[in-house]
């Protein structure tokens, strides 16, 4: 008979620590709720920049990127924090002038950084080669803005 109160007693126990251990991962999870409210980022619009020596067609999956001599591709969506920040990666490639010719290779394609901030109607962006740790250049686009470009001919 002890040894049955026993064993229905450390049962009581398990179950109460089990529920109060329930409790306390509940509570932690409301109380990180807002905090994790304020790191979620957002999405740029699907809208068309524009900026000297740049044109950049912000899509839902990427952008799509086009210099004077060259062009790229962000090819995950871009994301913003709450300060405007974003970074995401892509490709680039660098043009010549002139027709392409029969037999000339393609041209080289470099993993790039795309990394700027951005308020909405203006955005800064810089473009980094992530293999060769080169900046291509850092651009100044407006929402909607023309773009300026002088293409390599």
């Amino acid at each position: 008979m002890q040894a049955s109160l026993t064993n229905t007693w450390l049962i009581s126990m398990a179950r109460a620590a089990w529920n109060n251990f329930l409790c306390l991962v509940v509570i932690c999870m409301l109380v990180a709720i807002p905090v994790q409210a304020d790191s979620l980022l957002k999405a740029i619009d699907p809208r068309s920049w524009g900026g000297e020596h740049i044109r950049m067609i912000v899509t839902l999956g990427g952008a799509t990127v086009e210099y004077d001599c060259a062009r790229g591709t962000i090819d995950t969506p871009l994301l913003v924090d709450k300060d405007g920040n974003f970074e995401a990666l892509g490709m680039h490639v660098f043009e010549r002038g002139g027709p392409a010719r029969l037999g000339e290779p393609q041209p080289e394609q470099h993993p790039a950084l795309y990394r700027g901030w951005t308020d909405g109607s203006q955005m800064r962006l810089t473009v980094s080669l992530k293999d060769t740790g080169k900046d291509v250049g850092t651009f100044s686009l407006g929402l909607g803005r023309p773009p300026m470009i002088e293409k390599c001919y």
